[in-house]
């Protein structure tokens, strides 16, 4: 059988580079950002198409499968921000609301493309929304039998303590997404995925790979940084580290900030924002200082020689590629997502 796919919403190739390595040819991914073309193309034989998937024509992705195509596969994550936990808590966020309907455009091409299978990642949320169970109904209303589940990253792989929500559906008849792979006693480490890069200081690029470098710190934050434990967060400072907001009753509940990172378990999630060392766990182990683009990348299990820019283009910018990362399908569940799909039509 001769299988291809389209991957809407691709971002730098997270799903498509874990889908290939399983062994299903992807033809294109669609993304509204052009800054990510380049790393789409040069790490996966995919083309990458710049457009809104709001833009596309009705009969366009149809006409980009091979006719000698035998099995039809839609797959893709819409922009998770909207379902976000901390977006749940502001309804109304404006930006919220302007990406809450592309999930019923992913629902209009599948009506439309009608392929024979379709798979979908996003974040655990999700599930509550009414634009969900509005999908849901489009898929059963065309005939696919589905299954949807929110997984724990590391049973599949990937060394994050993450949830994820991932969705399979095929007009083949009953589609299960493949058992865990891992438990508590072998979930992938930091020390496994990480500990191999050279040690670098804060600020510092990495001389033979210019993705691992990792931002500068202030004095203050140098010192917060030295003075954390792996685990810990900022209850383990002296008094005079801590920020005004941390000493009132009300800080107590952010515990989550100032930490560095375990070897020997999982990561915290990787966010956008996983190069700065006060927006979440994502202090190094050990070096004083936080993560390196490199070192987030390899924990959303990204190849350590995956390219996510031209060197022609100039020096590597720190927001943007961490947004790229952060926002990127970890290349593992995109891999378990292929091989469910292979399983499927095997049996």
């Amino acid at each position: 059988m001769k299988m291809n796919a389209v991957d809407l919403f691709c971002g730098v190739g997270g799903l498509t580079h874990g889908v290939q390595r399983a062994g299903i040819n992807v033809i294109a991914g669609y993304d509204i950002e052009e800054d990510c073309r380049f790393a789409y193309e040069k790490n996966n034989n995919a083309r990458f198409i710049f457009k809104d998937v709001k833009e596309i024509t009705d009969n366009e992705i149809n006409e980009l499968f091979p006719e000698d195509t035998d099995i039809k596969i839609l797959m893709g994550c819409a922009p998770c921000q909207p379902f976000s936990a901390y977006s749940h808590r502001y309804k109304e966020c404006e930006s919220r609301k302007e990406k809450m309907d592309l999930l019923d455009y992913f629902g209009k091409q599948v009506e439309l493309v009608q392929p024979d299978i379709v798979s979908m990642e996003n974040v655990p949320q999700l599930v509550k929304e009414d634009v969900f169970k509005k999908f849901l109904k489009t898929l059963e209303k065309n005939n696919y039998k589905v299954d949807y589940k929110v997984v724990f990253a590391p049973e599949y792989g990937v060394p994050q303590s993450r949830k994820r929500l991932l969705l399979l559906a095929s007009k083949f008849g009953e589609i299960k997404l493949d058992p865990p792979q891992r438990t508590k006693d072998n979930y992938p480490t930091v020390r496994e995925t990480i500990s191999r890069l050279r040690p670098i200081q804060a600020g510092e690029i990495d001389s033979i790979d210019p993705l691992h470098r990792s931002r500068r710190l202030s004095e203050l934050n140098l010192s917060r940084v030295k003075s954390s434990k792996p685990g810990g967060n900022w209850t383990d400072w002296d008094e005079e580290l801590l920020p005004e907001c941390y000493k009132k009753k009300s800080g107590l509940s952010y515990k989550s900030v100032y930490g560095r990172l375990e070897w020997d378990k999982p990561s915290s999630t990787i966010t956008t924002q996983f190069v700065g060392y006060g927006n979440g766990r994502f202090g190094h182990p050990e070096q004083d200082r936080a993560l390196s683009l490199r070192e987030g990348a390899m924990l959303q299990t990204f190849p350590e020689k995956y390219e996510f820019f031209d060197p022609k283009d100039g020096p590597v910018k720190m927001v943007k590629a961490s947004m790229q990362i952060g926002n990127a399908v970890p290349v593992k569940l995109g891999e378990v997502i292929g091989n469910s799909i292979l399983n499927h039509l095997n049996n």
